[in-house]
């Protein structure tokens, strides 16, 4: 049950920030419920392999590039998940920081 508020949750996080940003664009809930599941998958399995192959560089920036870690990981799911669009890098950027608060805000909002 967890794993669908979850995934309910991201889903909503994603509608509202790509309602929020211009350079990102939503075609359909159908959509939205796409991009949270490829985007959850690949931040389950993906992301912890590159955290730790980029260690060095993130200890260098002090913490920095997995900014641009997540930009690229959104970038990869707008590639794989059709109706969900992603102008450019900055704008992936820009929907990865809005996207974090808003899903915070909704976690703390939304039982389980």
């Amino acid at each position: 049950m967890g794993i669908l508020v979850n995934w309910f949750v991201m889903t909503l996080a994603i509608l509202i920030a790509a309602y929020l940003l211009p350079g990102v664009s939503v075609r359909s809930a159908g959509a939205a419920v796409a991009a949270a599941l490829v985007l959850g998958l690949i931040n389950a399995i993906l992301r912890p392999l590159l955290i730790v192959l980029t260690l060095p560089l993130t200890i260098l920036t002090l913490g920095l590039f997995i900014f641009v870690l997540n930009a690229l990981l959104v970038l990869l799911t707008s590639s794989i998940v059709p109706g969900f669009e992603v102008r450019s890098f900055w704008w992936a950027l820009l929907f990865s920081l809005v996207f974090s608060v808003v899903s915070f805000m909704l976690h703390r909002i939304v039982p389980g």
